[in-house]
């Protein structure tokens, strides 16, 4: 019988609705659960056809498992090996390459060494920085912001250089990014299952957490929807998720992606709202059970190794 289980960190609404909506189904042989567990041994299957991962970016240990899961045949949602390589800058170069409008973006050295670090250890390190071609080419205003990271954490908006150098002064080992700021008017968050459905919700990051996310579903053009549909099939097609989120901020009508690298993204029914929060449960439903039951095999070849093979896209 293939199990799917789901392993989950502080969230309390999403993780059991899915049990809940996987085993309501009543399809032959396949069930759902909460995930326990212990010391894990080095190469011993999981016992699970698919597990959904909601917390392995905060926890090492759960992502080790999740890794030696794969070894055993299990399908991780999302793959943990590319989820450990991948970074924000990264996403952002790749989207330039495959034709997305992203924001100008520079990713920055640590404005304080890295732990079991030196000046020694920074020798390749061009210094000082020529930060007037820097925010030649940025402009302001602009935004800091890690180059991996999210929740809107350690992210400053910055209008002038005085601005930039105050708070780069606070970002001690951070990794971070300058980026072009996008004066927008209208802002989505899309959720993106199975890279082949979409769900467009309009979004407002200036709010409250809880207030952030429109009840009344997308507002925009059906060209713009489209358009930013159409980009987040391509982006997360690229990346190989197949639970995430992607959030564009929209100037003079051109969807800029800003952040797609959300592989656990928000589905707390108070912040999301009942009915993308019932959109989104219904669909990773029917991706796992979907994935339990199909013949594919994880060790087989990754939709993203040809960037790891050096092969262009």
């Amino acid at each position: 019988m293939p199990k799917i289980g789901i392993i989950y960190g502080m969230e309390n609404t999403f993780p059991g609705a899915l049990i809940d909506r996987i085993n309501s189904k009543n399809v032959p042989d396949v069930s759902a659960e909460h995930i326990h567990i212990g010391g894990i041994k080095m190469a011993e299957p999981s016992g699970y056809r698919v597990i959904i991962d909601r917390i392995s970016q905060d926890i090492e240990f759960y992502r080790a498992y999740l890794k030696n899961a794969v070894l055993g045949g299990t399908i991780v949602i999302n793959n943990p090996f590319w989820w450990s390589a991948d970074d924000k800058f990264f996403n952002y170069a790749l989207a330039s390459k495959l034709g997305v409008a992203v924001p100008k973006t520079v990713i920055l050295p640590h404005k304080v060494h890295p732990p079991g670090t030196t000046d020694q250890s920074m020798r390749n390190l061009l210094f000082p920085l020529n930060w007037d071609e820097i925010f030649s080419y940025i402009g302001f205003p602009a935004f800091l912001k890690p180059f991996s990271g999210g929740g809107w954490k350690n992210v400053y908006k910055v209008e002038n250089p005085d601005d930039f150098f105050e708070a780069y002064d606070q970002t001690g080992s951070l990794c971070m990014t300058l980026q072009s700021a996008v004066e927008f008017k209208e802002y989505f968050r899309c959720y993106v299952i199975g890279r082949n459905k979409v769900r467009v919700m309009s979004y407002d990051p200036k709010q409250p957490h809880h207030l952030r996310y429109s009840r009344n579903g997308a507002s925009g053009s059906k060209e713009l929807l489209e358009h930013v549909e159409r980009d987040c099939l391509t982006l997360c097609r690229a990346l190989g998720y197949d639970f995430n989120t992607v959030e564009f901020a929209v100037q003079d009508g051109v969807p800029y992606a800003i952040d797609f690298l959300n592989p656990a993204p928000d589905a707390d029914v108070h912040s999301v709202g009942p009915e993308n929060f019932e959109w989104v449960v219904e669909n990773v439903a029917q991706l796992a059970i979907e994935k339990a039951l199909s013949e594919w095999e994880p060790q087989g070849e990754y939709g993203w190794s040809r960037f790891l093979q050096g092969s262009s896209l």
